[in-house]
Formats: C-alpha cells, sequence, structure tokens
C-alpha cells in the first residue's frame, strides 16, 4: 500500500480541537456538490476533495495526514462515531446524519455515507465518505436526539464509557420506535 508523506503539520491534540472556537453560525453548500474525503485506517485524512476543502475552510495540504476528527463538531456525539467506526471496521457501509466544524467555528450538517476501501484479497486498506448537504427537515429532527446524546456522554469522565452510553441510549430510542439507525435515516 502506498504511504502517503505527511504534508501538514502534527496531528492537533484532541484538547486542542476541543478548544477550537464555535461562532454559532451554520454554512451550508451547494446541494448538486459532494464532499469527498479518504483516509487510512486509523481515520487520518489521505484525500480531501475541493468542496470539502472549501467548506471546511482548509486546504487540501493542511488536511492531508490529519485526523478526521480534526472537524467533528462538539454537539456530534460520540456514539454516532462509535456506531459508524464498528459498521465500516466489519466492511459495511453506513449513511449517517453528522454536524461538522469548519476552521472557523461554523458548523455544516452532512448526510454522510461512509465505506471501506477493499484490496484484491478482501481486506480493508483505507476508507472512503461522500457527503451531501443534510435537508432541514431532516437536521431539525436529528438534532434533540444528538443533544440527548451529548448531554448522556457529558456525564461520563471516560471517553470510552460515554461512547457506550451515548450509542446504547441510540439504540433504545430506535428500538422503540422499531427501526434501525439506518432506517431511521432513510425516514427523514
Amino acid at each position: 500500500m502506498l504511504t502517503l508523506p505527511r504534508l501538514s503539520p502534527a496531528p492537533l491534540a484532541p484538547s486542542a480541537l476541543e478548544a477550537l472556537p464555535l461562532t454559532g453560525r451554520e454554512v451550508t453548500f451547494g446541494t448538486e456538490e459532494i464532499i469527498v474525503s479518504k483516509t487510512d485506517l486509523k481515520g487520518h485524512i489521505t484525500y480531501a476533495n475541493p468542496v470539502f476543502c472549501r467548506v471546511a475552510g482548509y486546504t487540501e495540504r493542511e488536511l492531508v495526514g490529519q485526523p478526521h476528527n480534526l472537524i467533528r463538531h462538539p454537539a456530534m456525539p460520540r456514539g454516532v462515531f462509535k456506531l459508524l467506526w464498528d459498521t465500516i471496521s466489519r466492511g459495511e457501509e453506513i449513511f449517517a446524519y453528522v454536524v461538522n466544524r469548519t476552521r472557523h467555528g461554523d458548523a455544516y450538517w452532512v448526510l454522510a455515507h461512509v465505506t471501506a476501501t477493499f484490496d484484491v484479497n478482501g481486506s480493508i486498506i483505507a476508507y472512503h465518505s461522500t457527503r451531501r448537504s443534510a435537508e432541514a427537515r431532516a437536521v431539525d429532527k436529528v438534532r434533540p436526539l444528538y443533544a440527548a446524546m451529548v448531554e448522556i456522554e457529558a456525564q461520563h469522565a471516560r471517553r470510552a464509557d460515554a461512547m457506550t452510553a451515548s450509542a446504547r441510549f441510540l439504540s433504545e430510542q430506535l428500538a422503540q420506535v422499531g427501526l434501525s439507525y439506518e432506517q431511521f435515516v432513510f425516514s427523514l
């Protein structure tokens, strides 16, 4: 497998990511536009298309080599990312609503489609994500669920415990209405 050189500075520590300012503004991008990124198995960006760079406010050079969670918005529950990583690490695809943070602290919502990339032997070698702008009516339905998950996560000192509790809450909420996460996403 080809290893890309790290073109940008060392990744920001998680505490530095969380300290980035938030503006409270939401930005959008065109419904005809698609954000594309590729990562290695550890979630470090190996490719970012021009739409991703423009919307997130980074150059490709700044993004390549960085962990994809560089754009993680604090309103995005870690429990959804646990579900996402558990799903794609099994080689399955997932669709998920995600709120991201731009370099300047703005938020942008996407409907993400994340898949594994396989080598000729069927082993996962990377991940690929395409993201479309999320419809406002879907975001309005997702936002309170994600806020409740983030609140649950805040009650746990350990990140792993927070993710597990949040993911369990999501699973319980969806079970009550008889939906999987994917069915929930497609129902919006």
